[in-house]
């Protein structure tokens, strides 16, 4: 697909309301990123990869959302290749690279999507694939998981997040969000603030049980670097919305010669399983 059919497939979704506006929520979030969000989001990566450095490795970063883990790769060494279906995404994965690596031939950054499999046979393989919260947006998850693996090098990194399959709750989940998208802008307060008071509240209080009163108004960084605020947004208008067991993410790459190495689960609960496969031959059973 050309990048102007790209932006008028996004632009025709969004106004059916059948897709989240992913990156003009991460434009909101890059004006509070702050160095210490950065080094956030380089020790995430490194404790996830196991790695210390990525000198020498190329990273594909496929939904690259605010750019901010292609950023964090590009610090640790790795060759960059970013791309988003987004074009405020792209957008933001471009400032970020002019802010920080202007000019830099080591970091690339394409509007592109993760179900165009033309592109991707274009771009060659890679040390690390990286797609953090990305595919259970594509509206077609497993065939955006499988369209990574051809991807990712012999001995390579598959690192990927999926939400957590909770039943009924998700299928409920579904439905806030797709009314969340179909509301007029101007309404869908009316869905947003009874959801992320109780959460902003549930962060409160766990602050103050740490003895870190109100740090959730002070800038709190978790995770990846992200925002409370940012995520919040990110989930009550995360649509296309699809969820997976851990299980069966496990037994769908586990099938195509992709080894776990890491998994680092939610608990249960809302949020994303974090997982990294390696991906090597399959072992003789005999």
């Amino acid at each position: 697909m050309t990048t102007v059919s790209l932006h008028t497939a996004w632009e025709r979704e969004i106004s059916a309301g059948e897709r989240f506006a992913f990156g003009k929520n991460w434009q909101s979030f890059l004006r509070s990123l702050d160095e210490s969000r950065v080094s956030s989001a380089v020790k995430s990566l490194q404790e996830m990869l196991g790695r210390e450095t990525l000198d020498g490795k190329r990273f594909l970063d496929a939904g690259s959302g605010s750019g901010l883990s292609s950023l964090a790769a590009r610090r640790l060494g790795a060759e960059v290749h970013s791309f988003d279906f987004d074009p405020q995404s792209v957008a933001c994965t471009s400032m970020l690279k002019q802010r920080y690596f202007s000019r830099d031939p080591g970091w690339r950054v394409d509007q592109a999507s993760v179900l165009d499999t033309g592109y991707l046979e274009r771009i060659g393989s890679f040390d690390v694939v990286y797609s953090w919260g990305v595919l259970h947006h594509t509206g077609a998850m497993w065939r955006a998981a499988d369209n990574l693996i051809p991807l990712v090098r012999e001995g390579g990194l598959l690192f990927i997040s999926l939400y957590n399959d909770q039943g009924l709750r998700s299928k409920l989940w579904r439905g806030v969000k797709h009314l969340y998208n179909k509301l007029p802008r101007g309404l869908r307060f009316l869905i947003l603030y009874p959801v992320a008071v109780p959460m902003i509240a549930a962060y409160i209080a766990a602050d103050l049980v740490h003895r870190r009163p109100l740090r959730v108004f002070s800038g709190r960084k978790h995770g990846r670097g992200m925002s409370v605020w940012a995520d919040i947004v990110d989930w009550v208008g995360g649509y296309p919305f699809e969820v997976a067991k851990p299980g069966d993410v496990v037994d769908f790459f586990r099938a195509r010669s992709l080894w776990l190495q890491k998994l680092q689960t939610c608990g249960g609960k809302l949020g994303c399983n974090q997982f990294v496969f390696r991906k090597l031959p399959r072992p003789c059973l005999d």
